[in-house]
């Protein structure tokens, strides 16, 4: 080892490069420590800034040379004549011990230009195996990866607790205008947290963020973002495979909506893991005969009684039931059981958690800087930048990420229209018209179009659906034919017209009749999917069970004629958890589900069964018959028998498969019982009825009708055929011909 004698302006220069390292403020602390080379000389010279150390040895041509400290508070300097291996080996001595480590700052650049590039062109569907921590091995030396894009940052820190959570010491490598700052740093582990420290260039204000990447952070009230890996070794290949190929068009859509802390808790109170929740919600969604589940948001969010709908961690799986391969377990049970998982996912908003997205490098990076554009008011949130091409990578890959890494088998898209309309529940003046003066958000319908054409394209037989509640055009068409893209869109007219019906007193739904039969006049223009979410059963609005009007008996076998309705007219299901027990009360975040109403001894608990009963029974009935779902998007699966008896609030329909096959159904909104109400029939023969939800066995009075019913030459409601049946108080039947 030499010394040399540095001019005066290279004196100069080190001093000021030494104080930006000690005050964190230096923008590339990669042209100070680490390995040089001095061309004026021919040497070449490392240095280390380890402020913990009492002594620091680098291993040269198999022997330990000792660094000389240039500075008190931990820099370390070594000149040699000969090349200095990269990366190099250093032994550190501390007050507690020694450890030997490389030199974080004797590494390579891990980011590709093409990574890079793509990125800055909001093209990088892969961006979360590039931004966040990644455990990698480079130059022969296993470690950690860590990326961030922070633009508008004049120095951007890794801390952890590896580091004692000190900015100073794993300053980042900038990558110029990309935004992106990397350091690999070597010999960190699962166990170990970290999250960014930055200095805004403008201000000098010192920020603490966790990473926007992270896959799984540590416990509530904690924030940092923990080191993560993935083990599970997937067993659903028979699932993926045939979802390839299985036409979703036509095939039958039953979902079940799922708030997992709030499903089931344990015997203390605890939440289910999601290996408990593997066994025990995988089989109660299979035997009710459900052909998907839909998970509320299951990202990390600090605040149960947002329901998730306030994610700080996009990429992180919740904690509160496992680990994401705890998670990835239980999506792989699904799958066995021939169940399809649906996410629900949350690009419309963000909260203002300072510690998270929110002015993530000081700046209006994600979202808006104008609040008339990005911030949203009826939620307290920040609205997406969608117009920015990293945060539209980051939401894009976000739903690759789900798709790809958990075999998630489509997205439902919360607050769609929030997104689409720049003045949604905005007033005159509290909103900006986009180039043309329109009240469209453009950059977010280019969002959506690029979302599903990704999706479509990586993900075959994935789906997207839309949560969207107004009259936007062309939802669930192709972009190629001028839509936006997503397969399916929930029917929030549907809803809320059913409801608005069903919630009146049977003697005066005769006023309301049309409500039933309105929807029939656009159930086509979209491939709709008819939801009983939770958003009907929380804020005061009454659990389906308590909507219904009338005594306790009436109110069970409304909402046994409501269910019967809601499973034989076209559109694909939808119901939230609670509801095929017929909960009583609202739903509530904290507690579970009242399983026991369906255990209880006092009269009246057989109607809770009941209504599970109907559930199944019409869960499996949809599923199997496929004139109940072959054509729930297409008109001619569907005609209507008699939608004009008003005075006996009857409603009767056809529904048709792709084979031509049919079934009839007839609903009685009334608690009188009909005798030998006569329809019209499409063919003659011997019809018998298949389904009544009020049967014995679902706790109604067992009106109906065994046996036959054979065709009359008797024209009646446009056909050549009728029969005279029985028409149970409030109820729905369903009839099939031999």
């Amino acid at each position: 080892m030499v010394k040399t004698n540095p001019t005066q302006a290279e004196s100069k220069a080190h001093a000021h490069a030494r104080k930006l390292i000690l005050e964190a403020k230096h923008h590339d602390p990669f042209s100070f420590l680490g390995i040089h080379e001095t061309h004026e000389n021919g040497q070449y010279v490392q240095r280390s800034f380890l402020p913990d150390a009492k002594s620091v040895s680098l291993k040269l041509n198999g022997a330990w040379v000792t660094l000389e400290k240039t500075h008190n508070h931990g820099l370390y300097e070594v000149v040699s004549n000969t090349a200095i291996p990269s990366p190099c080996l250093l032994k550190v001595e501390t007050e507690s011990g020694s450890y030997e480590t490389h030199d974080p700052y004797s590494f390579s650049a891990t980011l590709t230009q093409d990574e890079l590039y793509l990125y800055g062109e909001g093209r990088l569907k892969l961006a979360y195996k590039t931004l966040g921590a990644h455990i990698m091995t480079v130059q022969g030396v296993t470690g950690v990866r860590f990326a961030v894009w922070a633009p508008n940052a004049e120095r951007v820190s890794v801390i952890g607790n590896f580091n004692n959570w000190d900015g100073r010491v794993h300053s980042m490598r900038s990558h110029g205008s990309s935004g992106v700052w990397d350091i690999f740093i070597p010999n960190l582990t699962t166990s170990d947290l970290y999250k960014f420290e930055m200095r805004n260039r403008h201000t000098g204000a010192v920020i603490v963020k966790t990473d926007p990447y992270g896959f799984e952070f540590e416990q509530r009230p904690g924030t940092s973002a923990k080191i993560s890996t993935c083990h599970h070794e997937w067993k659903d290949q028979k699932w993926m495979e045939a979802r390839k190929h299985c036409d979703w068009l036509h095939a039958p859509f039953n979902c079940y909506e799922v708030h997992l802390g709030s499903w089931q808790l344990n015997a203390k109170g605890h939440f289910l893991t999601y290996r408990e929740l593997a066994k025990s919600l995988v089989s109660h969604v299979a035997a009710m005969g459900y052909t998907h589940v839909e998970l509320m948001p299951i990202s990390e969010h600090p605040l149960a009684e947002s329901w998730g709908y306030q994610t700080t961690g996009y990429f992180g799986v919740t904690n509160r039931f496992g680990t994401p391969d705890d998670l990835r377990y239980m999506i792989d049970a699904f799958h066995q059981a021939n169940i399809g998982v649906i996410l629900d996912w949350v690009p419309g908003h963000f909260p203002k958690d300072d510690w998270a997205l929110a002015r993530y490098d000081g700046t209006a990076l994600y979202e808006h800087e104008d609040p008339r554009l990005g911030e949203h008011q009826d939620w307290g949130t920040y609205i997406f930048n969608y117009g920015r091409k990293e945060v539209s990578n980051f939401l894009i890959s976000n739903a690759h990420f789900w798709l790809n890494e958990f075999h998630i088998d489509g997205l439902r898209v919360d607050a769609v229209a929030s997104m689409l309309y720049l003045d949604y529940s905005r007033k005159a003046g509290e909103w900006l018209p986009n180039k043309y003066g329109g009240r469209e958000n453009l950059d977010a319908i280019e969002f959506f179009k690029q979302l599903n054409i990704m999706v479509g394209e990586d993900f075959s037989g994935a789906l997207t659906i839309a949560e969207e509640s107004t009259a936007w055009p062309m939802v669930s068409r192709p972009v190629y034919l001028g839509g936006l893209g997503f397969n399916m869109k929930w029917n929030m007219g549907w809803m809320n017209d059913t409801l608005a019906y069903i919630e009146n007193d049977p003697v005066h739904r005769r006023y309301h009749h049309d409500k039933l039969t309105f929807g029939q006049i656009y159930a086509y223009s979209e491939n709709f999917v008819l939801p009983f979410s939770h958003d009907e059963v929380v804020h005061g609005k009454h659990s389906l069970l308590d909507k219904m009007p009338g005594d306790a008996w009436q109110k069970f076998a409304n909402l046994r004629l409501l269910t019967t309705y809601q499973m034989t007219m076209p559109g694909k299901k939808l119901n939230f958890m609670g509801n095929e027990i017929g909960q009583g009360r609202e739903w509530n975040v904290n507690s579970s589900i009242d399983w026991h109403l369906l255990n209880e001894t006092y009269p009246g608990h057989e109607w809770h069964k009941g209504i599970q009963q109907t559930h199944t029974d019409l869960n499996h009935l949809y599923k199997t018959l496929p004139a109940l779902h072959t054509l729930d998007f297409e008109h001619q699966g569907f005609e209507w028998i008699d939608c004009h008896d008003t005075e006996q609030s009857i409603v009767s329909y056809i529904r048709r498969g792709l084979d031509s096959n049919f079934v009839i159904i007839v609903l009685n909104f009334t608690p009188v019982l009909r005798t030998q109400y006569r329809i019209g029939v499409p063919q003659a023969g011997a019809y018998h009825e298949i389904f009544n939800s009020d049967a014995t066995c679902y706790g109604g009075s067992n009106q109906g009708n065994a046996g036959d019913l054979n065709t009359e030459a008797i024209a009646w409601m446009h056909h050549g055929q009728s029969i005279s049946i029985t028409l149970p108080p409030l109820a729905g039947i369903v009839l099939q011909l031999r």
